[in-house]
């Protein structure tokens, strides 16, 4: 259907001032203006970690806010800068589109920052990509959630690290236990490690190698046990582990634990895919979780396909973001494992990984360093408590992500040497 140019004028006006036909404007506009990224910045804040914000503005002023990783933050924020000449000129809400060629064609490169070339810069790449879904939600006026396939839950639960001073002893546990039960957040899962012996207190540990002696598995045993005795069963326990153990070591772990009937066993092996994940995950009686190194559905792949994993773990600014990180968790559902969240950010990754997490199937929780009070809780401007009863709500009225910067407590905070926004 086509319509005479003073036929146009005409609906264009009358739609605009009739409310309940402002669904049908586009058949008055065909010639729909397209949106442009005019500009992209990132600024650096500090205390206690390191926070790399991402901003990408529109052409008409409107702009999108995300993370990439920090700490270790080396190179991060030039890496985000030097793909603005990419970006710049480009239409916003191709999001797919920008982050699959991001980069392409520039010098000394041979394919893009998300192919998994020899130049792969996935941290930059990703706190891109979740700043041009908050742009997008703004520009269209929906939630991210909503963009990105709708809200299978109101709230998402998240995680601390508070741990026992000495989980040997039973009434350091129950003070934790105290602790944690009158803790403001509400937090009611916590993930903690377990202390590891010094060679000259135990004979049998050596620390050049990967293996746990038997004074350590024994102590592991009875710390958890102590926990779990002094905080009950209304709080789960994540048994936390830096891919410091061979494959014999973890299945004695998780033997250890199991009475405890941990959440999770995290990250008991090295970081890469090997048929050990398989074995391990076939002896345990503990559910296995890893992921947070991890990049791509490549770098997913085969844990899923093998069922290394009994639960993926991906940290948003590792993992290509939202759409690339929820391509994974549609893979990882067809085999039955669950999602949860790596996230060591600021409130700012909180928030904007727990929205991702609305619209995620099979999904479980997300880690936090927020919401112990300080200055990190209040980066953003909220019209509501952030964690409360140990959950972060999902927007569902506001676009993007619903949020924004509190300009006074982050300029408070900002790197040596960094400006608002630069």
């Amino acid at each position: 259907m086509s319509f005479s140019p003073n036929r146009r004028t005409f609906l264009k006006s009358a739609l605009t001032t009739l409310p309940f036909l402002h669904a049908y404007r586009l058949l008055a506009e065909p010639d729909r203006r397209r949106y442009k990224i005019r500009d992209l910045q990132c600024m650096t804040l500090t205390g206690p970690r390191t926070y790399n914000l991402v901003k990408i503005t529109a052409d008409n002023g409107v702009y999108g806010i995300g993370e990439a990783y920090g700490s270790p933050a080396t190179g991060t924020k030039e890496q985000v800068l030097d793909l603005k000449s990419y970006l710049v000129g480009k239409d916003p809400l191709e999001i797919d589109l920008l982050y699959t060629r991001l980069g392409e064609g520039a010098p000394s490169l041979s394919g893009s920052r998300t192919d998994g070339s020899a130049h792969n810069l996935m941290r930059a790449a990703s706190g891109i990509e979740m700043a041009l879904w908050d742009l997008a939600g703004r520009l269209l006026g929906q939630p991210v959630t909503v963009l990105l396939g709708g809200k299978f839950r109101d709230k998402v639960r998240v995680y601390d690290h508070e741990a026992p001073k000495n989980m040997l002893d039973k009434a350091s546990c129950r003070e934790w236990a105290d602790k944690v039960k009158s803790d403001k957040s509400g937090f009611t899962a916590h993930k903690f490690g377990f202390p590891h012996t010094r060679q000259v207190t135990d004979g049998g540990r050596d620390t050049g190698n990967r293996v746990l002696s038997t004074k350590e598995l024994l102590q592991a045993a009875k710390g958890f046990e102590n926990c779990r005795e002094a905080v009950g069963w209304d709080h789960d326990i994540m048994v936390h582990c830096h891919w410091e153990f061979d494959l014999r070591s973890a299945i004695q772990l998780a033997e250890a634990v199991a009475p405890i009937k941990p959440l999770w066993l995290e990250d008991p092996l090295p970081v890469e895919y090997t048929d050990s994940w398989k074995r391990l995950v076939a002896s345990s009686h503990v559910p296995i979780c890893t992921g947070e190194n991890l990049e791509r559905r490549a770098g997913f792949k085969d844990f899923i396909l093998n069922q290394g994993a009994d639960i993926l773990n991906p940290d948003l600014r590792n993992s290509g973001g939202f759409l690339e990180t929820k391509r994974i968790a549609d893979m990882a559902d067809s085999f039955g494992l669950p999602m949860c969240n790596h996230n060591t950010g600021s409130q700012l990754n909180t928030w904007a990984t727990c929205q991702w997490a609305g619209a995620i199937r099979d999904y479980m929780t997300c880690e936090t360093i927020t919401g112990v009070g300080g200055w990190m809780d209040q980066l953003l401007i909220l019209d509501g408590p952030y964690i409360q009863g140990g959950f972060v709500r999902v927007n569902d009225s506001k676009p993007g992500l619903g949020v924004d910067l509190n300009p006074d407590v982050a300029k408070a905070h900002l790197a040596p040497g960094e400006k608002w926004w630069g």
